[in-house]
């Protein structure tokens, strides 16, 4: 081999580290494949015929519907997650369950051993039955590509009891169908009821209702199949965001409902009662109705000065009175159900920053009767001009009151605490909030393609995991009106002590429809889950991989760098025209609120069958009924089992009784504010973490920060360097010297060098 100058060497050992490096630019896996499929998109691609697209019949096309009270569900539905959903379809089916929860009284329970239930399994497609059909099992298909929240709503309306929309007897008063643009064999689709076969319920026809077909539904070509009467609905149809107001109205009339089951308070303080909220006399000073403060804000949020007469919110004038005035503002009595709840509302700080607002909750007991009040969490900060949301999480087992506490700081203010458009439920609270401004201007400036990408700041699940989230406001060049999203991990201060590849980790996305009632809001989701197995498209790593190993460099704006792995999301998350269509964007903000969530598990969820008992294995191994007289064993309130014997169609199955395993533990032994909870038999510390900072180790004993973040990228950076420093001289003294050596023997120089260290 010939010999080679240093510098010729050196240049190649650089190039040798560069190429070593992770690619500079982000993989990105759309999961839509670059196609904003419909349910009736999917089902017709995989050549299934299925009654108006996604109803499957008893063997004849019977029409069925929502008349006659032997269809109807029992306010608790049974159901059975079967294996074989993909892990992403199961953590929605449960936020899907979620949604009917706080919106109506209709509740989903694990299968125990009742007589009817439904068992939701990936066939082929996206369907399901209407109605109770009172055979036992009945299926549901959440196939591939049917991972939508709403679109797992619509399914499950069908098995409610529920037809399209646009089936209803009084549909050409609001569509027009134009039959020679439907796909031929398929116009059937398009059939009306007769009120004899369906019930509208006296509900208006709804042309946001998540059950109507698209415009585009079994189209031929490329123009329209359904054209709206009024043509400001033409892009309204078809959505799949979420149930519409009538969508509830029926669902709630069908079923009696008169309350929600997981809801439990909203105030927009439109009314003069102010919700039933009342002014504390333990304080010094008094929360005011108002409309409008001169030093802010100008206008309140729930109807941001649009309506005449109307716009109120609550307002702490802190420019007034000595430091340490307070006042006192706390709801109603409130009953809890769950043993958790979330508490929102939009906040805004005229005043200074030294001006606090508490959440408080006045608990109610047998020993304390008058009520014992507990610290929910402190909100303070400079002030700002414009609304900002917020989420407090509360753990009430009892009744109680919430409580909102301004106490005047030691600064010079001109305004004062302003709150609006409180809602509290009994649900998970967001884990976190990107909040984007001026997002209108970002919208009509931002160039398609990667050039119009925006990052949100860095976020730690509750597991230690670093995460960003990608959007593309105006989309991408071949179609620059609908907004892309997209999923990254994203290198950490933990990462050394979590598991890796990523696992069954959750991550979920919600632009906030922000009406202020959170019963109508229409929020947009999607969700994709970390499967520890799957490999990248390019290579043979493994996607969810360190992002050290399988990402690329970026940098925060502040000039740290870091490692983004690559990203999976979607390029048909919402278009812009029903971006528009709801209250997405409010005083021109939106917000996106994040939560990335341990679903490992529901890697099982399948009940125990008995051996002796058929299983069909044609349907994604789901428990078939039979038609013999056979034993049914279900568990008892007491220590035995009792046996019925029935002669009707029903499923064999016997049910295993696991012991019982707590979801919280007895004593929690987590440090700084950690939650304890069972995984496995075993106690683990579920660690807080913010924006910034984030808690870590066994007990949660260990704080880390950005700032940390940032000292650890800059001393690695300098231990690299220093490495390649000793390679790069070590390498250069070993070839002089062995080149000089040659050159005196007259040898032909043959680069040979060890380093050890």
């Amino acid at each position: 081999m010939g010999w080679f100058s240093v510098p010729v060497l050196l240049t190649w050992l650089f190039l040798q580290v560069v190429w070593s490096q992770p690619a500079t630019e982000t993989t990105e896996i759309d999961v839509d494949g670059g196609i904003d499929q419909d349910i009736f998109d999917i089902n017709a691609a995989l050549g299934i015929d299925l009654f108006e697209g996604d109803i499957k019949l008893d063997g004849i096309r019977e029409r069925n519907s929502i008349i006659g009270d032997n269809y109807r569900w029992p306010h608790v539905i049974p159901y059975v997650l079967d294996d074989s959903l993909e892990m992403n379809a199961k953590g929605l089916i449960l936020k899907a369950f979620e949604q009917y929860r706080l919106k109506t009284c209709i509740d989903f329970k694990p299968w125990e051993g009742e007589e009817n239930y439904i068992s939701v399994f990936k066939g082929s497609g996206c369907w399901s039955y209407v109605g109770n059909r009172q055979v036992g099992l009945q299926e549901l298909s959440i196939g591939a590509n049917c991972d939508r929240i709403a679109t797992i709503e619509h399914e499950f309306l069908h098995a409610l009891g529920f037809w399209h929309e646009q089936s209803r007897s009084d549909r050409d008063d609001y569509v027009s169908i134009i039959w020679e643009r439907i796909q031929s064999g398929t116009s059937h689709n398009f059939d009306k009821y007769d009120d004899k076969t369906s019930d509208s319920l006296n509900v208006p026809y709804d042309y946001n209702s998540v059950m109507h077909y698209s415009k585009n539904a079994f189209r031929n070509g490329t123009e329209p199949t359904i054209i709206t009467n009024i043509p400001d609905f033409m892009d309204v149809i078809g959505q799949r965001m979420d149930f519409s107001d009538y969508d509830l109205q029926k669902l709630n009339r069908l079923y009696n409902c008169t309350s929600s089951l997981s809801f439990m308070d909203t105030c927009s303080f439109e009314l003069e009662n102010i919700c039933g909220m009342i002014q504390s006399s333990d304080d010094n000073s008094d929360w005011q109705r108002l409309s409008q403060v001169p030093a802010g804000p100008n206008t309140d949020h729930t109807n941001m000065g649009e309506c005449e007469d109307s716009g109120y919110f609550m307002h702490f004038n802190t420019s007034a009175g000595a430091e340490g005035s307070t006042a006192i503002l706390e709801s109603r009595i409130l009953s809890p159900k769950r043993g958790f709840q979330c508490l929102q509302f939009y906040f805004y700080n005229s005043g200074h920053e030294s001006d606090h607002l508490y959440v408080w909750v006045r608990e109610y007991t047998s020993a304390h009767p008058n009520g014992t009040l507990r610290l929910m969490g402190e909100i303070k900060g400079s002030p700002v001009s414009y609304w900002q949301l917020h989420h407090v999480s509360l753990n009430v087992t009892s009744k109680f009151r919430v409580v909102f506490q301004g106490v005047r700081g030691t600064g010079l203010s001109n305004g004062g605490l302003s709150i609006d458009d409180i809602n509290l439920s009994e649900t998970q609270c967001p884990h976190h909030v990107w909040h984007i401004r001026n997002f209108t201007d970002l919208l009509n400036t931002s160039p398609a393609g990667t050039a119009g990408r925006i990052y949100s700041p860095p976020f730690y699940s509750s597991e230690g995991y670093a995460f960003q989230v990608s959007l593309y406001l105006n989309g991408s060049t071949d179609n620059p009106f609908t907004i892309e999203m997209y999923f990254h991990l994203i290198s950490g201060a933990n990462d050394d002590h979590l598991q890796w590849p990523c696992p069954w980790q959750q991550a979920t996305v919600i632009l906030l429809d922000q009406h202020p009632d959170i019963r109508q809001r229409m929020s947009n989701q999607r969700s994709v889950t970390t499967d520890p197995l799957e490999l990248s498209d390019s290579s043979s790593s493994y996607f969810w991989d360190r992002p050290d190993k399988v990402g690329s460099v970026a940098s925060f704006s502040n000039g740290t760098t870091f490692m983004r792995g690559p990203g999976m999301g979607t390029s048909a998350f919402l278009t812009h025209q029903r971006l528009r269509s709801r209250n997405f964007i409010k005083e021109d903000g939106v917000y996106i609120l994040l939560t990335m969530e341990d679903i490992s598990h529901l890697l099982s969820t399948q009940p125990s069958v008995s051996p002796t008992f058929a299983v069909n294995t044609s349907s994604a191994n789901t428990i078939k009924p039979t038609s013999t007289t056979t034993s049914t064993t279900r568990p008892t309130t007491g220590s035995t089992t009792t046996t019925t014997t029935t002669p009707t169609t029903t499923t064999s199955v016997t049910l295993t009784e696991e012991p019982e395993v707590p979801n919280s533990c007895p004593d929690n032994h987590c440090e700084n504010d950690g939650v304890c909870v069972i995984v496995d038999t075993a106690p683990v510390c579920r660690c807080p973490a913010g924006d910034n900072w984030w808690y870590m180790g066994e007990k949660c004993e260990r704080k880390g920060s950005t700032q940390e973040n940032t000292v650890i990228a800059v001393s690695s950076a300098v231990a690299v360097f220093v490495v390649m420093l000793i390679v790069t001289v070590t390498t250069a003294v070993c070839l002089k010297k062995k080149y000089s050596q040659g050159k005196e023997k007259g040898e032909n120089v043959r680069l040979e060098c060890k380093t050890s260290f």
